[in-house]
């Protein structure tokens, strides 16, 4: 493993204990996009099953047991022990427009043609947009939490890491997926806005707001 991909899971799992630190210590879900927490619960669920009947470290191993356990819990801290501080109103993105393409694209764009590889090919087409629910919820309301934005840069942050971890092993161990770099480019590119943003206000203590 190279120095930017063990970085990048590191940015993953600390956004990930951000958003369950967010919602547990200020006991709301308040500016959280339950729908994107959902697809990231099918992200990981498509992508790990291999955890039943391949083991390549434990590293890896516990990796994919956390992402999996911590993404159906956020869910249950936003549908059930927080549900009225969940904002419905505000989370209105139409998630089957997500989830409907990126299956199809994994029928037709994949390394093989197998149900446990397209599965895979699926979570990473859907992992580029899942984000899309919590950015359309920000646009609405014009505004977020640090914390969130903290979360989300994490987020942009990791998946900008991946981009060189594959560039890489490119160069070193001459492999390149191109689905996988393809689909982190795209989910960067969705982040670029939100990026640029966080950068200019909130590293110089301003609170995070959307242009009009």
């Amino acid at each position: 493993m190279n120095l930017f991909r063990l970085i990048a899971d590191m940015m993953h799992l600390f956004s990930i204990i951000i958003i369950i630190l967010k919602i547990t210590k200020t006991r709301s879900a308040a500016g959280i996009s339950f729908k994107s927490q959902l697809l990231y619960v099918i992200v990981f669920c498509t992508r790990y099953l291999d955890l039943f009947y391949t083991y390549i470290s434990l590293y890896n191993t516990l990796m994919k047991i956390f992402f999996i356990s911590t993404s159906i819990y956020i869910c249950y801290l936003m549908k059930f022990k927080f549900k009225a501080t969940w904002e419905p109103s505000l989370d209105t993105f139409k998630i089957e427009y997500l989830i409907i393409p990126s299956f199809v694209l994994a029928l037709i764009f994949n390394y093989e043609f197998s149900i446990m590889e397209i599965l895979w090919t699926f979570s990473i087409y859907l992992e580029a947009v899942a984000i899309l629910p919590q950015l359309f919820q920000m646009q609405r309301t014009g505004e977020a939490e640090t914390i969130t934005s903290h979360y989300l840069f994490a987020l942009g942050a990791y998946r900008a890491l991946y981009i060189l971890n594959w560039i890489w092993r490119y160069f070193v161990d001459h492999q390149i997926y191109w689905i996988v770099v393809l689909s982190g480019i795209v989910q960067t590119a969705i982040y670029s806005d939100f990026l640029y943003i966080y950068i200019t206000k909130v590293f110089r203590g301003q609170k995070f707001s959307l242009p009009a």
